[in-house]
C-alpha cells in the first residue's frame, strides 16, 4: 500500500520533482558564465556544454547568423527527438490505467483484508498476495512512473542549454522580435508562463474529475516557477521554454487524439 502511494505521488508531482531538482543543481552549479570552447575544463561544460553552444553556432550560421531561429530550430529538433519516448509512455500510461481498472477491485479487497493489520508478517503477506495479483494480470506498477523518462532524458539537455546559451557570446549581442536575447524580458516572460499554463491545462483534457483535482495543482505551479526561473535568465532560454512549450500543446492534443481518443 506504501509503496502504491509513493508512485502515485511521484507520478503526480513529476514535473514538480523534476523542475525543483533543476533549480537545485543550477544553484549548486558554479556561476561560471564565461565564453565556452573546445578548452573549456570540466565534465560537463566539455562534454555538454561545449557541444551545445557549438550546435547553436553552427545551426546560426547555416541561418545566416540568426542565433534566435538556431535556438528555434534547435528546440524543435529535440522535442522530435523525444517525441516517440512521450508517445510509447502515453500507450504505457493507457495500458496501465486499463489494467488497473480491472484489478482495483481484487486490489481494494486485499487491502481490506489486511486493514488495520500492521505485523511485519500481515504486510508480508499483502505485498505477496498484490504481487500475485499484478503477475495474474501482467500488470507492473513501475510503468506508471516511466512518465518521468522523458523529462528526465530534457535534464542534461536543458541544463546544457541553459550553461550554452549564458556562455556563447554571440546571442547575447542579438534580438528577436521585441526583445534583446541576452537580457530578461518581462513582457516573454509573461509569454512564456501563460503557454505554460495553456499546456498545464491541455494535459488536463480527457482526465477523470478525481484525476483533474489532483492534477490542477500543476496547472498553478508550474507556469510560476518557470516564471520564477525565467525572470533570472536571458530571454534566449524562455525562448526555448515558450517554443518547447507550444509543442508540447500540440504534441498532446494529438496523441490524445490518436491514442487516447479524448
Amino acid at each position: 500500500m506504501e509503496q502504491n502511494s509513493l508512485l502515485t505521488f511521484i507520478r503526480k508531482y513529476s514535473f514538480l520533482i523534476l523542475l525543483l531538482a533543476f533549480l537545485l543543481i543550477l544553484s549548486g552549479c558554479s556561476n561560471n558564465f564565461t565564453p565556452v570552447d573546445s578548452s573549456s575544463t570540466g565534465f560537463f561544460s566539455h562534454y555538454f556544454v561545449y557541444p551545445m553552444s557549438l550546435l547553436i553556432k553552427k545551426t546560426a550560421l547555416f541561418l545566416q547568423g540568426n542565433y534566435a531561429v538556431a535556438i528555434i530550430v534547435i528546440t524543435i529538433g529535440i522535442r522530435f527527438a523525444l517525441l516517440p519516448f512521450f508517445i510509447k509512455q502515453s500507450k504505457n500510461s493507457k495500458e496501465s490505467q486499463g489494467k488497473m481498472a480491472l484489478i482495483k477491485p481484487e486490489m481494494t479487497a486485499i487491502q481490506e483484508k489486511y486493514k488495520g493489520k500492521n505485523s511485519p508478517e500481515d504486510r508480508l503477506s499483502m505485498q505477496k498476495e498484490l504481487s500475485a495479483l499484478y503477475q495474474k494480470h501482467d500488470f507492473n506498477p513501475m510503468k506508471m512512473v516511466a512518465g518521468c523518462l522523458p523529462m528526465i532524458l530534457q535534464m542534461p539537455i536543458l541544463i546544457g542549454f541553459y550553461y550554452a546559451i549564458r556562455r556563447t557570446p554571440e546571442i547575447a549581442e542579438q534580438s528577436f522580435l521585441w526583445f534583446s536575447l541576452g537580457e530578461t524580458d518581462i513582457l516573454f516572460v509573461l509569454v512564456a508562463v501563460l503557454i505554460y499554463y495553456l499546456q498545464a491545462r491541455v494535459s488536463l483534457n480527457g482526465l477523470e474529475q478525481p484525476q483533474r483535482k489532483q492534477m490542477a495543482f500543476m496547472a498553478v505551479i508550474s507556469p510560476i516557477m518557470i516564471g520564477i526561473i525565467s525572470l533570472n535568465v536571458p530571454a534566449a532560454l524562455p525562448l526555448y521554454w515558450a517554443v518547447s512549450g507550444l509543442f508540447v500543446i500540440v504534441q498532446t492534443l494529438i496523441i490524445k487524439k490518436t491514442i487516447h481518443g479524448t
